[in-house]
């Protein structure tokens, strides 16, 4: 441990740090520390010494420049909806960076097409934001986006609204403003005639590629700017479903080099059930509302309504796999081209067209309160993922079938569940997300999420060793299985392997970027498996 760190006790920490920020923003309470040592997934083995929030960016640099002086480590976190460890404290002189003050929209200029935001802007904030001009940026949210943050997306990357067309967040970001592990402030892109009014991406090298998906291992960003479309005129949408897995995932390969779906989400028969189970009679109005809301006109708002309404749960078959697709466009004939497109590629791969009552409610509430963290009787969850390329998804997907078929009589022993959860990104990749639920109870980070009224009709179910370390057990192996088939993955935090995997080559120039960005080590140690 560096001797600054010795000297440097919490108390005279606090006003170090109060003197940039203002002693409100600065937290050192026994709750508060344990809750930013935790993510979805895990407490850390560390807590985290103090948590700071800063409010702009000179004083985000400030507050990276004293912890340095310190020799303090630095946690950044957005909403902190990590479950792969990837922003809780690695060792016991850690500062965990919050972000969320950092959450204004600073500019939005139709003129060039873009927005730019701090990075801890959420991105329902930033929907609303552009609604009223008619404007959206091409990718734009997870689902989780009413607390997940454009900084976070950008630094572990995400998918879902507009990903079938345009990829993932890092895909429709212009520039960064980044701050480096001494304090300096870091630019990229073309930046207009005052250096301040960021519009093209490219001018030369792209800098700003190596701190997308970096899990705040090389620069914490500050400032982001994105580039804008007009919001589509015209939507629809459609849901199909299929015998197999396997015969869902061809179909929606074809889908995705057809270059047909904004957005397309599929789940296999055990998250339907869940979904199925976890919806309330409150959720059913509140979506129907919501539906209702989203149409043009009052009458065909009520349609659409009395067709969900009608439509019921139960229309999809128990052990089939529904894939759900939205299409968007300028005008609705070429919405509608696109979604009969994507109905004969469905009947092609034996795909029966169904209620599009997910698909709709997907749409019209795309920013849920994230209660789907914990299962509907309270168990704890967990996702592991991987993108395969569209050829190989069939294959992946099958593998890791096979193996949780073989682990049944154990994962039914401990009362462990799973279901998958499936997408695409752009035309190139598949995103297969399997996830766990298993009866071990909620910490600090979920009742900080859900819905206190959801919360409370859940059961407090305890810890379960057992069921955790089978499902850790599980999670590696389903990785396994994934870097079998040479997939990619988005928030590698400290759960994937990624500097290890990586060429000789390749390390060599990542390790040279670390030594000038961060070259003490102190931006999430341990984070895309640099030393912790």
């Amino acid at each position: 441990m560096p001797e600054s760190v010795a000297l440097a006790r919490p108390n005279d920490l606090v006003g170090r740090f109060a003197a940039i920020v203002g002693a409100d923003h600065v937290r050192h309470d026994e709750a508060s520390l344990a809750l930013f040592s935790e993510d979805v997934w895990r407490r850390a083995d560390q807590t985290a010494v103090l948590i700071v929030a800063p409010g702009s960016t000179a004083e985000l640099a400030a507050v990276v420049r004293a912890a340095a002086e310190a020799g303090l480590s630095i946690a950044p976190r957005g909403a902190g909806m990590s479950y792969t460890s990837g922003y809780v404290p690695a060792d016991d002189h850690t500062v965990a960076l919050d972000t969320r003050r950092l959450n204004r929209v600073l500019a939005i200029s139709p003129e060039d097409m873009t927005v730019t935001v701090e990075a801890g802007c959420t991105w329902l904030a930033l929907n609303e934001a552009l609604k009223p001009l008619g404007l959206r940026t091409p990718f734009w949210g997870p689902m989780s986006g009413i607390y997940s943050t454009v900084g976070a997306g950008l630094s572990q990357l995400n998918a879902m609204f507009g990903a079938g067309h345009y990829g993932t967040s890092s895909e429709s970001m212009i520039a960064l403003t980044v701050i480096l592990a001494d304090g300096r402030m870091l630019k990229t892109g073309a930046r207009g005639p005052d250096g301040e009014t960021p519009f093209y991406r490219h001018y030369g090298p792209d800098l700003a590629g190596l701190f997308c998906g970096d899990s705040g291992t090389l620069g914490i960003k500050a400032e982001i700017t994105l580039r804008l479309i007009r919001t589509p005129a015209f939507e629809d949408s459609a849901s199909f479903s299929f015998k197999t897995g396997e015969l869902m995932l061809e179909a929606l390969a074809e889908m995705a080099r057809a270059g047909i779906a904004a957005e397309t989400c599929g789940f296999d028969p055990g998250l339907t059930k869940v979904r199925m189970k976890r919806m309330s009679m409150t959720a059913d109005v509140k979506a129907l509302g919501a539906v209702i809301a989203k149409e043009k006109s009052l009458g065909k708002g009520l349609l659409a309504a009395a067709k969900i309404a009608i439509g019921g749960r139960n229309f999809i078959e128990e052990d089939e796999y529904p894939l759900h697709i939205t299409a968007e466009g300028r005008c609705k004939e070429a919405v509608a081209a696109d979604l009969a497109t994507a109905r004969e590629i469905a009947r092609r791969f034996e795909g029966v067209e169904i209620e599009n009552t997910i698909a709709k409610v997907i749409r019209a509430m795309p920013f849920p309160a994230p209660n789907s963290i914990l299962g509907p009787e309270g168990e704890s969850w967990v996702p592991v993922h991987g993108h395969a390329s569209l050829s190989t998804a069939p294959a992946m997907f099958r593998a890791i079938r096979d193996y949780f078929d073989s682990m049944q009589a154990e994962f039914d022993r401990l009362g462990i569940y799973n279901g998958f959860l499936f997408s695409s990104l752009s035309t190139n990749a598949i995103t297969i997300e399997p996830v766990f639920f298993w009866p071990e109870g909620y910490r600090p980070i979920h009742e900080t999420m859900v819905e206190p009224a959801h919360l409370a009709r859940l059961k407090q179910l305890g810890p379960h060793p057992e069921a955790t370390a089978l499902v850790t057990a599980a999670r590696e192996q389903v990785k396994a299985i994934c870097q079998r088939f040479g997939a990619a993955h988005f928030q590698i935090g400290r759960a994937y392997p990624y500097r290890e995997s990586r060429d000789a080559a390749f390390r060599k120039v990542l390790d040279a970027v670390k030594q000038v960005v961060d070259p003490q080590g102190r931006f999430n140690p341990g984070g895309l498996g640099f030393p912790q």
